[in-house]
């Protein structure tokens, strides 16, 4: 389907639809090529009617976060992105519960549960990522997951039906849950958490922060961990023990401070940031029989749509 029929299809299904716009500029690598459709709601009206039209025209439909933990290829997205406008940021707390609309920061939503004495996100405080998007991914760390904190989510499926779906239906995994395999759109999410002390959570964070930012190359576009660690041991190690710390390709390269992180020297592509991932697999499998699995989600058509 052709741009003229796409913006014929989409015109006033929301007040911001982007046409062949560059999905280097929605994620957190800088690195992506361009969405077929951008559609970015504000209201659940809006959401409601870009998924009726992407449904009706047997269109397929991607939910973009931050666009963090994803590596978009050059050819950019065919169909429709879907990316949740500001209208989809509201944040409440009543009780020990934070309930937080999926287009929030989870460290938005973190911060705001610390100020209020709560405490069981502070593990999230540092996740670059949205609200929706660490349900869908059940986003963790510093030893604490979205599946241990969630008590209910509002979700959409794609003929626009509503539903609150408790957290076992989600089959959390690492890093994975069934809402993509089921179709559903996270709308709202709320957490259940404790009465804690905030002095003592503001200490825990200001640690890592300080930890975080000593070791891992904050100041450049990446996406973070871009391998999993294997049982045992550290994709780090391994890497930098390969003897790829600091190595490049085009204008990607393996960090020089933490070999678990690829960053964009400047206009990098997604063959770039491949290809580093393709090296550092197999030195590694080679040098120590170890198969790296990759943490950051590859989406995409390796060429445009012409």
């Amino acid at each position: 389907m052709n741009r003229q029929s796409l913006q014929s299809l989409f015109a006033g299904v929301a007040q911001r639809v982007l046409f062949d716009e560059p999905l280097a500029r929605h994620t957190t690598w800088r690195i992506g090529g361009p969405a077929d459709v951008l559609v970015i709601p504000d209201t659940l009206t809006e959401m409601k009617a870009a998924l009726a039209t992407a449904k009706r025209h047997e269109l397929p439909v991607f939910v973009l976060g931050r666009g963090s933990n994803l590596l978009v290829k050059d050819g950019g997205m065919r169909g429709v992105v879907l990316k949740l406008g500001d209208g989809f940021a509201a944040v409440e707390t009543s009780g020990c519960s934070l309930t937080a609309l999926a287009g929030r920061t989870i460290i938005s939503a973190a911060n705001i549960a610390i100020r209020s004495g709560l405490s069981g996100l502070e593990f999230a405080s540092l996740i670059p990522g949205t609200v929706g998007g660490a349900v869908t991914m059940n986003a963790g760390a510093y030893g604490g997951e979205i599946k241990d904190v969630l008590a209910k989510a509002t979700v959409i499926n794609r003929s626009g039906e509503v539903m609150e779906v408790l957290p076992q239906e989600f089959a959390f995994a690492y890093r994975r849950s069934a809402v993509e395999e089921k179709g559903l759109v996270v709308v709202e999410a709320t957490f259940a958490l404790k009465a804690g002390d905030r002095a003592q959570m503001l200490e825990r964070v200001r640690a890592w922060s300080e930890r975080r930012a000593a070791t891992q190359p904050l100041s450049m576009p990446n996406c973070g961990s871009v391998f999993r660690n294997p049982a045992g041991d550290f994709s780090a190690r391994l890497i930098e023990a390969a003897g790829l710390k600091g190595h490049r390709i085009g204008n990607a390269m393996i960090s020089d401070l933490h070999a678990n992180f690829i960053v964009n020297l400047g206009q990098a592509q997604a063959t770039d940031a491949l290809a580093l991932m393709n090296l550092a697999q197999t030195a590694v499998w080679e040098r120590f029989g170890v198969k790296l699995e990759p943490e950051v989600r590859v989406v995409g058509e390796d060429e445009a749509r012409r």
